[in-house]
């Protein structure tokens, strides 16, 4: 299937783009992260959460929909 992959904040500087179209046979988030984590070496350095459909997920979250975003640690106050 394929998937939009959205990245903000320091890890959309770190990939050089906004948004991706990839084409995922997994099942995991944690299997399309280590998909990612191929692609782009300095990802696994990196803190941040994954949602998908707009909800914050584990990596044990089966993927079921084609919207992922990648968050960065957000500062509030």
């Amino acid at each position: 299937m394929y998937i939009t992959i959205k990245y903000f904040g320091q890890i959309a500087e770190l990939t050089q783009m906004e948004e991706e179209s990839l084409e995922f046979s997994g099942t995991l988030i944690s299997e399309l992260l280590d998909l990612l984590y191929s692609k782009y070496n300095l990802l696994k350095s990196k803190d941040f959460q994954v949602a998908q459909n707009q909800e914050l997920v584990s990596i044990e979250t089966e993927v079921t929909g084609k919207d992922i975003a990648l968050l960065p640690p957000f500062a509030g106050g």
